[in-house]
């Protein structure tokens, strides 16, 4: 049953093939934490998965919503993910952070945000007194969403890009998934872009090298699962390899319900702290973790 996620490893799972040319999964751990690492390589492969060709990393973590008690590790982890698919160690970098603050499983970009250092304001004397003339420059954007802004946030983007000319931008947005199992317990990276809203239903322009001009790197979390998905792992349904036919069952409302955990609270909370900190180490590796936290602080 082909059931919607924004996740590269449950697409590859399901296509279940342990040797494609088409595409290719690496498994591998560091520092205790499980990464996979899909690639993939051909037209085909993008018709296969629905995602365009290239890097998809996914991070196993401990729940957000669970223990707080491994972030500096993870962070570290997912830290050196990024800086694996940045296209450099110099020029700005503008972080963007998608979602509605106003609800919760949409409030991951715009609460990164506020935990990103930004330094692009930061030159001259002012670097040199605070001691900061080994800072990257940083400029960071929460830009809402259509229905707050009545402008598509690709757009938004885009002018900005022409403005400023980063030399990449990195975008957070939370994700949906397949498996309630990976619900705030997977951080997925890529160096693809991302389609707003596309785990949802609600696929807006997308965010991309081909859109943007500059290198993209998306990031995010799943926060929901899909209804129909829940629906038929809950209740055991067999005999349905048709995704439409297992919608009829959940006719009609049922059909475009997401579901998300009863500690999203905590998930985001925990989360969006954990991926702030990861963004700040991967694009100012000369400062501290504890450097970090008082800046940001």
């Amino acid at each position: 049953m082909n059931f919607r996620t924004d996740l590269a490893i449950e697409l590859a799972q399901q296509l279940q093939d342990t040797v494609s040319q088409d595409y290719q999964t690496v498994q591998k751990e560091e520092d205790g934490t499980m990464i996979f690492h899909t690639k993939i390589l051909t037209p085909e492969g993008e018709r296969q998965f629905g995602k365009p060709a290239g890097d998809y990393i996914t991070v196993e973590v401990v729940p957000f919503s669970d223990s707080v008690t491994d972030s500096a590790r993870e962070a570290e982890v997912i830290a050196r993910q990024i800086t694996s698919l940045l296209p450099g160690q110099d020029g700005l970098v503008l972080v963007v952070g998608l979602g509605n603050l106003s609800i919760t499983p949409d409030a991951l970009g715009p609460k990164v945000i506020d935990g990103i250092l930004a330094t692009r304001h930061l030159a001259g004397e002012w670097k040199r007194a605070a001691q900061k003339d080994r800072l990257r420059p940083v400029a960071a954007i929460a830009p809402g969403v259509l229905g707050q802004t009545g402008i598509e946030t690709s757009e938004i983007i885009a002018c900005l890009c022409k403005k400023i000319k980063p030399s990449c931008v990195i975008i957070v947005d939370a994700l949906a998934a397949r498996s309630l199992k990976r619900l705030g317990r997977t951080v997925q990276l890529s160096n693809t872009g991302i389609s707003p809203g596309s785990g949802a239903m609600n696929r807006r322009r997308e965010l991309s090298r081909q859109t943007l001009g500059v290198p993209v790197i998306s990031m995010g979390v799943p926060t929901v699962a899909d209804g129909v998905t829940v629906g038929c792992d809950l209740l055991s349904v067999e005999g349905i390899d048709d995704e439409q036919a297992a919608r009829t069952l959940f006719t009609p409302e049922g059909q475009s319900m997401l579901v998300t955990p009863k500690e999203i609270d905590l998930l985001i909370g925990r989360a969006s702290k954990i991926l702030a900190m990861a963004i700040n180490r991967a694009l100012q590796p000369d400062l501290t973790q504890e450097e970090l936290s008082f800046f940001t602080a």
